[in-house]
């Protein structure tokens, strides 16, 4: 980390752990949408982000735009422990393994897929988050990797997502994890990939106890109510949205092929229970929460959980403020227990 990210870090920390008192006289007033009102740490770190004049990664070439959101989340990372990390390859691709503080020799194993749009993010972005969930669940968690848009377009990151979760479950043994307790999970498009994966692993009878879903993209075209409130001033805008589907989308027939777009596909019997998170004031939350419902309906086992008054984007905020870390701590908890 260099001096000056370590300086913008320690500026943004002191001001996320104020008081509510003082952040509500730093933030303004509160910011209420669909009954909801925002946190208001979140608010603070989103006008304090305004008046740093930060470019948002969508205006920027992507090379930049990559390197833009690696440094974000590095500013709101923080130190978080962990018992051990180790760099290794799945199937050929980067990837990462999370091994918490006293672990035994084997364990519940969540298979992580990052977010970023199809076009950013990778072991660098949410390494912290990682971090976290791995040792506050005490399992492990192996960090996966996959080939980026637009360089590399659909469905390449769903070819290397799910090549990577059947590696994982080739060497559970090498791994650390228990066979019958791995996990897949991600956000936003890792948590589009991971559903993907969870339908593949049913209809292919692959292990697979439990699919983790942070708003997850579950639609290649979308015209929701949330994605039309929320899609200016909260993290995730239209403009990020589109330019990730004209990115990873080769061709308007690929918005609609279920591999984009998981709500549209056939679900199949013996699908892993899942626990589906969203955020209030995300443009991702309605679809999101739809296809909890899809797969309550299809007979699945569905806990659906709505942070309301947080963004797109706070899974990787734990090391700053409080309530993003909070959510995600619950997150563990629940991931936790689930791996029971």
């Amino acid at each position: 980390m260099s001096a000056l990210i370590r300086v913008e870090a320690a500026v943004l920390a002191a001001a996320m752990a104020l008081p509510e008192r003082a952040q509500r006289l730093l933030a303004g007033r509160p910011v209420v949408r669909d009954g909801q009102t925002l946190a208001v740490d979140t608010q603070l770190m989103l006008r304090l982000q305004r008046l740093a004049r930060e470019p948002a990664v969508e205006t920027l070439p992507i090379p930049q735009g990559r390197l833009a959101l690696d440094r974000q989340a590095l500013l709101a990372a923080g130190r978080q422990p962990i018992g051990e990390v180790r760099d290794l390859t799945a199937d050929g691709r980067p990837a990462r393994l999370f091994v918490p503080t006293g672990a035994p020799a084997t364990s519940p194993l969540l298979v992580f897929v990052h977010g970023g749009g199809f076009m950013y993010g990778g072991l660098a972005s949410h390494d912290a988050t990682c971090r976290l969930l791995a040792e506050r669940a005490g399992m492990r968690v192996l960090a996966v990797t996959y080939r980026l848009a637009p360089e590399h377009p659909f469905p390449a990151a769903y070819d290397d997502a799910w090549s990577a979760y059947r590696w994982a479950v080739e060497h559970a043994a090498d791994l650390g994890a228990d066979p019958g307790r791995i996990a897949v999970g991600g956000d936003s498009a890792g948590g589009n990939l991971s559903a993907g994966i969870a339908i593949e692993a049913a209809r292919a009878g692959l292990p697979c106890a439990l699919q983790v879903l942070v708003y997850p993209a579950t639609l290649g075209e979308r015209d929701t109510g949330s994605a039309r409130t929320f899609g200016a001033g909260f993290f995730l805008t239209a403009q990020f949205m589109e330019l990730a589907t004209s990115s990873y989308a080769g061709s308007p027939d690929d918005l609609r092929d279920p591999r984009f777009a998981p709500a549209l596909a056939e679900l199949p019997d013996g699908l892993a229970r899942a626990l589906v998170y969203t955020a209030g004031f995300d443009p991702l939350r309605d679809e999101g929460e739809q296809y909890a419902d899809r797969l309550a309906a299809h007979g699945t086992e569905v806990s659906l959980t709505r942070f309301d008054d947080q963004i797109h984007g706070f899974l990787n905020v734990v090391g700053i403020g409080r309530s993003a870390r909070r959510a995600v701590l619950r997150i563990a908890d629940d991931v936790a227990v689930a791996l029971r």
